[in-house]
């Protein structure tokens, strides 16, 4: 099922189509031609011609620039599947003005979203959200930088990590103890912008697919009082509706990932030749063709109905957006092994889409949720249905 064939599924409306066709035809033009070689400068071009394009107006709501009332996640899966399928980077940057002002479009104050998200929109300002730290990644409640009262303002001290777009953005959503209570419900989310005093680059990190993060810290930070998201001890709250979100759109990128090394699959198999004939007439290439093009179908339907499920009002995704996340990185990992075990010496060569896909696939299986943190999201959602049924008299 090609993604012209998904499109044709319950799930999407004619926008989305319209939507769908513009953006490839749009990335197949763009983005060749845009810088390759320094991530960071490939990034912020790559946010710039989104903007240009129009095509960032997905991030935010309508009210401020945008294409739906509120954030669609269709559009945003679609995105990030078609930009994916071609460019890694472009599906990376495109996921970051999305992730990186979902809090804002949620929690923010009129004057946040009138400050923040049209710039965003017009791909002039590039945004971070930043979550991690050093001894906190899944597990948010244990989260440690302080956020304390200091007049008008709160004074922010502690490190963040593996933040995405660290030290290139131009601004963060920041989570910190407040300490209104212990664990998830003592902390709070801030808008931190990137000049700030005391907010430094401690470390620039390398990948294997290369995008820009950084560790950063922040010593004395000063921010408006006015610059929380939420009320007083909702961060933990902001977080999840946020990723409740954009979680999905982590199986999406997958899903494109994957499509793309089933395409070069079945195009290598059929034109490379063996003893005589094509690859592709082997049964155990067969096989590895079949078992791709199964799993890259059943992630593109667990993807979609957790978009879906959200874009119908539902207030939270959770099993949903978890079973989209877990499958679709798995099963992209294992359709990527695959096309380079076709692909042979090439696949392992510097170059080669697959080496590349091989590369960028690995990431997705952990960040916004590692698979094994999914699975017990998973089962602790099933206990609770089982748990929430009226009881049944024994006959």
């Amino acid at each position: 099922m090609s993604l012209a064939e998904t499109l044709t599924l319950p799930f999407f409306n004619e926008d989305h189509r319209k939507f769908a066709d513009a953006l490839g035809r749009w990335a197949d033009a763009m983005l060749p031609s845009l810088p390759h070689d320094d991530v960071e400068e490939a990034c912020r071009a790559r946010v710039a011609a989104l903007g240009e394009a129009g095509l960032l107006k997905a991030v935010v709501p309508l009210s401020y620039g945008g294409l739906y009332q509120s954030l669609d996640v269709r559009t945003l899966c679609l995105a990030r599947e078609i930009l994916a399928f071609r460019d890694g980077l472009a599906d990376f940057s495109f996921a970051m003005q999305g992730l990186g002002t979902g809090s804002i479009s949620l929690f923010g104050s009129d004057e946040l979203k009138r400050r923040y998200l049209p710039p965003v929109r017009d791909g002039k300002a590039i945004a971070a959200f930043a979550l991690s730290e050093p001894e906190a990644g899944s597990d948010v409640a244990a989260l440690a930088m302080t956020a304390k009262p200091d007049g008008a303002y709160f004074r922010l001290d502690g490190e963040k990590t593996w933040i995405s777009n660290g030290g290139i953005a131009d601004h963060y959503v920041v989570f910190a103890r407040t300490g209104e209570a212990p664990g998830a419900r003592g902390l709070s989310a801030f808008m931190v912008d990137g000049t700030v005093p005391g907010l430094t680059v401690a470390e620039r990190i390398d990948v294997i697919a290369p995008h820009p993060l950084a560790r950063l810290r922040f010593d004395g930070v000063k921010v408006p009082a006015a610059n929380r998201l939420g009320k007083p001890g909702e961060g933990f709250k902001v977080a999840m509706a946020t990723l409740d979100i954009f979680r999905a759109t982590v199986g999406a990128a997958a899903l494109g990932f994957a499509r793309r090394a089933l395409h070069e699959t079945v195009e290598h198999s059929a034109t490379r030749k063996l003893f005589g004939a094509p690859l592709a007439d082997l049964q155990m290439t067969q096989a590895a063709i079949a078992d791709s093009a199964t799993e890259v179908d059943a992630a593109a339907l667990l993807v979609y109905r957790a978009a879906w499920t959200k874009d119908q009002g539902a207030p939270r995704v959770t099993r949903e957006a978890a079973m989209a996340k877990m499958f679709a990185t798995e099963a992209a990992q294992r359709v990527i092994d695959r096309a380079v075990q076709i692909h042979g010496g090439a696949g392992v060569t510097k170059g080669v889409k697959v080496e590349e896909l091989y590369r960028e696939i690995r990431a997705l299986r952990i960040y916004e949720g590692a698979t094994e943190v999914q699975k017990i999201v998973i089962a602790r959602e099933a206990l609770k249905a089982r748990a929430e049924k009226p009881a049944v008299a024994a006959e």
